[in-house]
């Protein structure tokens, strides 16, 4: 997997997970003190870049009006990825 930084804008999160606020606020101060330590992981499948771990980042990232996000990228095929979001 390759390690980048990615566009928010660019990221299609299919699965809608509910966040913890309590920890979605502990993450967004972490992130103002410490900066992002761990990349969210990505799919890319045709294209497209797909979000299936690090909601709570994703989140805190958007929330705290960040353009872009690190990320580690797997490309893959229709059936792995039917396997993540099916």
């Amino acid at each position: 997997m390759k390690e980048t930084i990615v566009q928010i804008k660019d990221i299609i999160r299919p699965i809608r997970s509910e966040v913890d606020e309590e920890k979605l606020d502990y993450l967004m101060n972490s992130i103002i003190q410490e900066g992002i330590r761990e990349p969210i992981d990505l799919l890319e499948y045709d294209g497209k870049l797909y979000g299936f771990n690090g909601c709570h980042r994703y989140t805190a990232i958007k929330r705290l009006g960040y353009t872009e996000i690190p990320a580690r990228i797997r490309k893959v095929d229709q059936k792995t990825f039917n396997l993540h979001f099916a």
